[in-house]
């Protein structure tokens, strides 16, 4: 039995409509790979802007060693996602001429007179700490799998679509053939055919 399906001799059985969804296949499997491409380079873009990002930003912050001044309290985040942090108020000296008051996130347990670590920028104004590596890691995995995703579903899309468009179009064929088969493979007559009709 010849059994090739492709070339001179191929069998005959594999219709065109099966080549075109092995075709379909094929191109989601290359898109599977153009995806992991596509989520790796956008991940290191994202990972090498971010560490550009965060160098200028540390370049501007500075840790200095404040005072707290009055008792704690909790503070809720902005997000019904954010945790709640411990505050207070605190004093610290930056630039040395520059006396600064303001409520930051401290430790927990922190009391009236302890010394806390502050972040401030070059006005001596309380902000956040620059971006560590991890967040900067999170931040990278986040976008590369965005963009990993991003490309697998809309070629998963077009691909089902494409899928669904072959099927249409085989099950229309099939209906056609089969209007001209039925009547000798069934022995009955069409509507429009006379019993002396051959």
């Amino acid at each position: 039995m010849d059994d090739r399906t492709t070339g001179p001799g191929a069998n005959p059985l594999r219709r065109k409509a099966d080549r075109a969804r092995t075709a379909l296949h094929a191109a989601f499997a290359v898109a599977c790979l153009i995806a992991a491409v596509c989520g790796a380079v956008v991940g290191r873009a994202a990972w090498t802007d971010g560490s550009h990002t965060a160098e200028t930003v540390a370049r501007h912050r500075h840790v200095v060693m404040a005072v707290a001044v009055g008792g704690t309290t909790y503070r809720a985040g902005g997000r019904p996602s954010d945790r709640t942090t411990t505050v207070a108020a605190a004093t610290w000296h930056y630039p040395p001429d520059r006396a600064h008051r303001e409520t930051v996130s401290v430790p927990p347990g922190t009391r009236k007179g302890d010394t806390v670590r502050v972040w401030v920028d070059d006005r001596g104004n309380a902000v956040a700490a620059p971006p560590d590596t991890a967040e900067l890691a999170l931040e990278a995995f986040f976008f590369g799998t965005a963009a990993f995703m991003g490309t697998l579903l809309v070629s998963g899309v077009l691909v089902a679509f494409g899928l669904r468009i072959v099927d249409a179009r085989c099950a229309r064929a099939w209906e056609s053939e089969w209007e001209d088969v039925e009547p000798v493979w069934t022995g009955r007559l069409r509507p429009d055919q006379g019993a002396d009709d051959g």
